[in-house]
């Protein structure tokens, strides 16, 4: 069946600079704001663009990100004529490897594209949290007579080295693309956010495979040699809310951002609902001394304690007296009577015992603070433990360098 449109959306990855959140689940899996993951932002913008074929490629630990997508009902990608596919590296007859990079994972999956025989592929990741309409995107590559279209924003100078950064002419066609410049002559960023003409990028993936001396990446490869060898590469500038977070402290700022109503990261928008496999759970108790100060709160939560600028997911336990502060606690987390948790990222599961002491604030530190504090999902901690600024601990409770 012909789609104009489809998206193939690249959430295998390990995520390692998540460290011990991401142990056991592949960094799109990983809960995001209280109710969401970090992978219902794209996908839902591929609901609200209006593109109701995506392809979903998995590699790390996919087994939590399949069955949370499932069929893919809560984001009305469970249609008959397109909906969401997951699609994990396999074994053909010639043999099969790992996706090696970004671009050899579409090459793989040329086949699940010419199904469609599409005009056009969106290609996205899955550890960004951001709203944007696909459709504005495409409708500049089409103007543009583009063969590429590479999603930009403008990034504060000192960043631009992180990034792949564009040079564009007065009519914002990418003249020049440097990956990750220790000079940037620009700061608009590549946001790994592209739109393609189809029959251009099936060859030049095709092409790309066949060069033993390639990474088979898109920024690395397939953009450079698109360049060079004149091809049209439009940008098209994004100016919304994003952020890749890809990092402990960039996920702890994003769930923090969604606090903030000055931050743009409106969740509440009703206009472009982010949405979500919702939690069976029953409603959040509040306890008659419980406080709760400019936080989220979820289902299942019971809260006995003292809450405040605070991101809780479901099924959250705040014992009596207990203090949380400028804290993330992932699904399942107990914090016991009297302990104090703040800015400090909790995973699944966790269990912080009576009246121990979880991070520091910055402010109380000083000088000596060294960051977030983090607990890996399932980690266990005796009462009256102290666990100071900057530590990750692991499942076992023992200390674990970043």
């Amino acid at each position: 069946m012909k789609k104009e449109c489809i998206a193939m959306l690249l959430a295998g990855g390990q995520g390692s600079r998540l460290y011990v959140l991401t142990g056991d689940m592949a960094k799109p899996a990983v809960p995001f704001g209280g109710k969401y993951r970090i992978i219902d932002f794209p996908l839902s913008n591929c609901t609200n663009s209006g593109i109701d074929t995506v392809g979903v490629l998995t590699q790390y630990r996919p087994l939590e990100l399949n069955s949370y997508i499932g069929s893919g009902l809560p984001w009305d990608l469970d249609g008959s004529t397109g909906g969401v596919h997951i699609l994990p590296p396999y074994q053909g007859s010639k043999g099969g490897t790992w996706y090696k990079g970004t671009a050899n994972a579409i090459y793989q999956n040329i086949g699940f594209i010419d199904l469609y025989d599409p005009e056009y592929v969106v290609i996205l990741s899955g550890d960004h949290i951001y709203k944007m309409d696909y459709s504005h995107m495409v409708k500049r590559h089409k103007e543009a007579g583009a063969a590429c279209t590479i999603s930009v924003m403008e990034v504060p100078w000192a960043e631009a080295p992180r990034f792949g950064i564009m040079s564009v002419n007065g009519e914002d066609m990418v003249t020049e693309f440097a990956e990750k410049p220790k000079e940037p002559k620009s700061n608009l960023a590549s946001m790994g956010i592209y739109v393609f003409s189809w029959k251009a990028l099936r060859q030049y993936l095709t092409d790309d495979e066949a060069d033993p001396e390639s990474e088979n990446d898109f920024g690395k490869n397939i953009i450079p040699k698109m360049l060079n060898d004149g091809q049209r590469l439009a940008a098209y500038r994004f100016a919304g809310y994003w952020k890749d977070v890809g990092t402990l402290d960039s996920l702890w700022d994003a769930n923090m951002d969604m606090l903030s109503p000055e931050s743009g990261l409106d969740l509440m928008d009703d206009s472009w609902p982010i949405y979500a496999r919702s939690v069976n759970a029953p409603p959040a108790f509040l306890g008659g001394d419980s406080k709760v100060i400019h936080s989220a709160i979820n289902r299942g939560s019971v809260l006995e304690g003292t809450v405040e600028n605070s991101v809780l997911s479901p099924n959250v336990i705040v014992g009596a007296g207990a203090r949380v502060s400028y804290s993330v606690l992932l699904p399942g987390v107990t914090v016991e009577p009297g302990a104090v948790v703040e800015y400090a990222i909790l995973g699944e599961g966790c269990h912080v015992g009576k009246n121990c002491h979880v991070g520091v604030s910055p402010v109380e530190a000083g000088d000596s603070w060294n960051g977030l504090t983090v607990l890996a999902p399932g980690c266990a901690l005796e009462e009256g433990k102290e666990v100071r600024s900057g530590v990750m601990l692991g499942r076992n409770g023992e200390e674990v360098s970043k």
